[in-house]
């Protein structure tokens, strides 16, 4: 994109979600800013992000915010608690600075450790981006999907979900027609994937028209998970 155009892949948003484990990469190194390049490769309309946060202490976010939003144009929306916090969890949503008219949520989940799923809604075009990173027991795995199925049943405008389901076979996912489950491919672990532990759920009005795993030479070292992209075209919902 050229100076940060909002929506101008040919009718299509880019959303992307990342499980950036706090920026600290297979070298044990934290490096934000290697993650913020990883973004700018990317070049994603809305990018949903996971282990944003440090888990301890203040609970401080790992990213530059100036260098996201004075060399990439994305500002972070508001969905935390703690001042320091980008997120809410640890789940955090980048947007382009363009996307001015938006709101952003905190949507509630059943856990046990902590976990939720954020929200931003767009107004141009209407879309509503859902970042989740679930539970580590299956059990628990599936109450939460559960309730973000009920959120799409809820929702009368196009809603994708996106973020590391931490869940290893696809058959346990209970999302019923119109959604539709899409996996990029193998994005866990880093250094050699195996798992496709980071997916999108598309409501209805929404079609996938591309989605990969970003596989660059940077993003097979900043984090323990691989970017996932999808390019999204608009339906309509009937």
């Amino acid at each position: 994109m050229n100076d940060y155009d909002c929506f101008n892949w040919g009718g299509c948003v880019r959303i992307a979600s990342y499980n950036i484990r706090k920026a600290v990469g297979l070298d044990w190194r934290r490096d934000p800013d290697r993650i913020v390049d990883i973004l700018g490769e990317i070049d994603a309309d809305v990018i949903v992000l996971q282990e944003a946060d440090k888990r301890i202490g203040t609970r401080a976010g790992v990213l530059p915010l100036d260098r996201l939003e004075s060399e990439l144009g994305y500002i972070m929306t508001d969905v935390s608690l703690r001042p320091l916090s980008h997120g809410w969890h640890g789940n955090a949503i980048l947007v382009r600075s363009c996307f001015a008219d938006h709101l952003s949520e905190r949507i509630e989940l059943p856990m046990v450790e902590p976990r939720g799923a954020v929200s931003v809604r767009l107004e141009h075009p209407d879309l509503e981006v859902i970042g989740v990173h679930l539970g580590l027991t299956p059990g628990m795995r599936r109450k939460q999907m559960c309730a973000l199925q009920k959120v799409l049943a809820d929702r009368d405008h196009p809603v994708l979900l996106a973020g590391d389901f931490n869940e290893w076979n696809a058959a346990r996912f209970p999302f019923d027609a119109p959604v539709t489950v899409v996996s990029p491919g193998l994005s866990f672990h880093a250094k050699r994937p195996k798992v496709a532990f980071d997916r999108f759920v598309l409501g209805p009005g929404l079609r996938a028209e591309t989605a990969y795993v970003h596989h660059s030479a940077l993003a097979k070292k900043a984090s323990d998970h691989l970017p996932i992209v999808i390019d999204l075209a608009f339906t309509g919902i009937t």
